[in-house]
C-alpha cells in the first residue's frame, strides 16, 4: 500500500489497533484478523536539512548529525545525498555518546457514545488482552526505554536501548572500531500525567478484534490534538523542541480520513513528525501498544519500536534515498529513510525483561536504501538479516 498524502505535513498509509474493555453503547465493528498495520510518517515544511543542522549546533532543538552519502551505481549512483540522523554524525569515530531527553506522555482515549462510548486507557490493567498488565507500565519497563543485551548477525552490539542497539549494528563497521563509546539513547525518560481526548462526535468509533475491543479515530482530528493540546502541554511540564515527546496509546489505531460506522483508510499504528512551533524544530512520536495480536507480524511493543527508529533515522520525514518498494508496507514506491517501512510485520527475535516477553520490530540499515558493501553487522542490511542485499530499483518495485 502507498501512503497517501494528509497535508503538507503528511504521507500516510498504515494499520493499527488495540484498547482496554470499552463499554459499548452501539455494537462495535467487528474486524476479522489478522489485519496488515501500516505506518505513517510526516515530512518537516519551511526547513532543510542544512537549516536543521544549524538549529542542531545551537542547541534549539534536538541533536542532529548530517551525513553525505553517494548512492551506489545499482541504487541509481549520481549526485551524493545529505540528510541528518539523530545523535552525532555516524562518519565520525570516538567518544559519541548522545543523550536525548524523552517525554512518555500516556492519552486516554474516550469515543462519543454515537461512536460506541469506549474508554482505551494505557494506565489502566487489562484483564481481557494483557493478563491484567497494565500497558503503560508494560511500555515503560521495555528494552525500548531499558537495557538489554543485544546480538545482531553474529555481533554482539551492547547491552543498551533496542533502537540504540539497532543503529550501533546499523553502521558497525563504523562503530565497532570505537568499541562501546558511540551510542544514541533516550536520556533521562520521564513519564508525564496521563492526558485524554474526547473524541468528537463522528472521529472516532468501537471496534473488535481478536476479542479485544480496539479504536479507530480520525488521523487529522487526533494530530490537531496532539500539536495544538499535547505538545503545548508536554513543553509546560519539562518539555520542548530539544526533547522528544512519544504519546502512547493503547488499542487505538487511526484512518485517514475516518469514514464513520466503517473502516474504510484504516488503520495507522503509529508515525512520527516534526514542526516548527515558534520557529524551531520540534520532533515527536506517536504509537500504539497493541495487545489484540490482530495485526500481522505485530505484538506489543513492534510499533513502538517502528516509529522510534525511524525518528532516530530519518528525525524529520525528508531524508532522501533512492526510490524503493514493492516490499513491506509500500507496494508502489517510497523515496526517504525510514528504516521500519520495509520490514513492516516483521519481528526481531523476542526479549524478555521484567518477566514480559517484548516483540520489537526488525529494521532496514542504512546501506539498504544507499547500497554498497554492507556498513552494517554481519555484513547484512537489515538488523535480523531479512535482507542479505540492498533495495531494488523502483519503479519497477522489487524484493530481496
Amino acid at each position: 500500500m502507498k501512503r497517501v498524502a494528509l497535508s503538507l505535513l503528511f504521507m500516510l498509509a498504515s494499520l493499527a489497533t488495540a484498547s482496554a474493555p470499552a463499554i459499548a453503547q452501539n455494537a462495535p465493528i467487528a474486524l476479522n484478523g489478522p489485519l496488515r498495520g501500516y505506518y505513517a510518517y510526516g515530512r518537516l515544511q519551511g526547513m532543510t536539512t542544512g537549516d536543521a543542522a544549524t538549529e542542531s549546533m545551537v542547541a534549539t532543538t534536538i541533536p542532529m548529525g548530517p551525513y553525505m552519502v553517494t548512492p551506489s551505481v545499482d541504487r541509481g549512483g549520481g549526485a551524493p545525498i545529505t540528510g541528518v540522523v539523530v545523535g552525532r554524525s555516524f562518519s565520525f569515530h570516538g567518544n559519541r555518546t548522545t543523550k536525548v531527553p524523552a517525554l512518555i506522555i500516556p492519552v486516554k482515549i474516550v469515543i462519543p457514545s454515537g461512536g460506541g462510548g469506549g474508554t482505551f486507557d494505557p494506565s489502566v490493567a487489562d484483564s481481557s488482552c494483557l493478563g491484567g498488565k497494565v500497558p503503560l507500565t508494560v511500555a515503560q519497563n521495555s528494552p525500548l526505554f531499558n537495557n538489554a543485551p543485544f546480538t545482531m548477525n553474529g555481533a554482539s552490539v551492547g547491552t543498551t536501548q533496542y533502537i540504540d542497539a539497532f543503529q550501533r549494528a546499523e553502521f558497525w563497521q563504523n562503530f565497532s572500531v570505537t568499541g562501546d563509546r558511540y551510542h544514541v539513547t533516550l536520556n533521562p525518560i520521564t513519564t508525564l500525567s496521563e492526558q485524554t481526548f474526547n473524541v468528537p462526535n463522528n472521529e472516532g468509533e468501537d471496534a473488535t478484534l481478536n476479542g479485544c475491543n480496539i479504536a479507530i479515530i480520525d488521523f487529522a482530528t487526533w494530530d490537531s490534538f496532539v500539536q495544538n493540546t499535547l505538545i503545548p502541554f508536554a513543553t509546560a511540564h519539562g518539555g520542548g523542541t530539544t526533547t522528544f515527546p512519544f504519546f502512547l496509546l493503547y488499542n487505538v489505531v487511526l484512518a485517514n480520513p475516518l469514514v464513520f460506522g466503517t473502516t474504510d483508510n484504516c488503520c495507522i499504528l503509529g508515525y512520527h513528525n516534526a514542526f516548527l512551533p515558534g520557529g524551531n524544530i520540534q520532533t515527536y512520536g506517536v504509537s500504539d501498544f497493541d495487545s489484540t495480536n490482530g495485526f500481522t507480524g505485530t505484538k506489543d511493543i513492534s510499533p513502538m519500536s517502528h516509529e522510534i527508529g525511524e525518528w532516530m533515522n530519518d528525525p524529520l520525514g525528508n531524508n532522501p534515498t533512492p526510490a524503493w518498494g514493492g516490499i513491506g508496507q509500500v507496494s508502489g514506491c517510497q523515496d526517504n529513510f525510514e528504516t521500519g517501512d520495509p520490514l513492516s510485520g516483521t519481528l526481531f527475535p523476542s526479549v524478555v525483561l521484567s518477566g514480559f516477553t517484548y516483540h520489537p520490530q526488525e529494521q532496514a540499515f542504512f546501506s539498504w536504501f544507499y547500497g554498497g558493501s554492507s556498513l552494517g553487522s554481519g555484513g547484512k542490511f537489515s538488523n535480523n538479516g531479512t535482507f542479505g542485499g540492498d533495495a531494488k530499483a523502483c519503479p519497477p518495485g522489487g524484493t530481496n
